[in-house]
């Protein structure tokens, strides 16, 4: 009987390795140290931080607050009112744009626009030429110099309010120094204030007398800016003081007239406390503005929403005025460049 061989397994090819986990990384006690060290600084960092941040807010806050009360919450409650009818008493009612629709219609309104536009646009333009002309003229080397800028400016820094009881002693038609003046000169009695011909011209006089002294201020300090190799190259090309003003000094104080201009007629479309106290509006409503406008119809008459829109009105108007000549003045330094070469 023969012997059988026993059968061999089939061998097996070897399949591909399985991959080999990388063996954990394992800081050392230096490098935990460190990572720990960099870790509590950035929360001392952020701590510290927030709490800067926490006192600076416990600082602005007042500020914040002052700000909120009397700018913010007032323009958006004016401008709810504008569209209400309430007379601060009883409960109001919901008009809509009926309180604009009556601004349009009232002659009123439209005599206070007209006084006003003819206020601006004699004050406006008046001030700034003599403001020019007197900075020319004291930006010179001359004697006591100083005193006379004192002197031009002192009257800005009066109160409206005071300027208006000075005036209305001095302009009085029966007891007034002016027409003491004046009647030494063999001129007859004036109305002054009293005259509805005269009222709105003299409370551009009176406004002149004050306000022209902050625009001698700042031409002064723009005319010590004009740079002097521009001045000397063009006196070597034989220019005279009338094309030096032309063609160096004014083209240089264009960015000066433009801020002089938008002040000037912001000041003047807000004027109030001049007209209060000198005259009220009067007479015949020939000094009426708009802001003595606003105030009558708010706190006299008691429509304070009509007030509103008339305020709303105004508001506009400056508005439009401040984006227009903001745009004028980003203008100016290409004009500016090409004024100066």
């Amino acid at each position: 009987m023969s012997k059988t061989t026993p059968r061999t397994a089939p061998r097996q090819r070897p399949g591909p390795a399985a991959p080999r986990r990388p063996a954990p990384l394992t800081l050392s006690d230096h490098d935990q140290e460190r990572s720990y060290e960099h870790a509590r600084r950035l929360r001392a960092r952020r701590r510290r931080a927030r709490g800067e941040t926490a006192t600076a807010w416990a600082f602005v806050s007042p500020s914040i607050l002052v700000i909120l009360g009397l700018s913010v919450v007032p323009v958006i409650w004016s401008l709810l009112l504008s569209f209400r009818a309430d007379d601060l008493v009883t409960p109001s009612r919901w008009v809509g744009l009926a309180n604009y629709r009556a601004l349009k219609e009232d002659p009123h309104f439209s005599q206070a626009v007209r006084n006003t536009l003819e206020y601006t646009a004699l004050y406006v333009p008046l001030s700034m030429l003599l403001g020019l002309a007197l900075a020319l003229a004291l930006n010179r080397r001359i004697k006591l110099v100083g005193l006379y800028r004192t002197l031009i400016f002192v009257p800005f820094v009066i109160s409206a309010t005071a300027q208006g009881v000075l005036f209305s002693f001095i302009l009085d038609p029966q007891f007034g120094a002016a027409n003491s003046v004046l009647h030494s000169l063999g001129i007859s009695q004036q109305g002054f204030l009293t005259d509805p011909g005269q009222a709105l011209l003299v409370l551009v006089a009176i406004s002149l007398w004050s306000g022209t002294g902050f625009c001698v201020v700042v031409y002064l300090a723009a005319l010590q800016d004009v740079p002097q190799s521009l001045i000397e190259a063009a006196r070597l090309d034989g220019a005279g003081r009338r094309q030096l003003l032309r063609h160096v000094v004014l083209p240089t104080l264009t960015p000066v007239n433009v801020f002089l201009l938008l002040w000037q007629i912001i000041n003047s479309l807000q004027v109030f406390d001049l007209v209060y106290v000198t005259t009220k509006g009067g007479p015949l409503g020939s000094t009426t503005v708009i802001v003595y406008f606003i105030w009558e119809q708010a706190f006299k008459n008691f429509t304070a929403g009509y007030g509103a829109a008339a305020a709303y009105v105004l508001a506009l108007v400056l508005l439009v005025i401040g984006v227009g000549l903001r745009l004028l003045r980003r203008r100016g330094p290409a004009g500016l460049e090409g004024a100066t070469r």
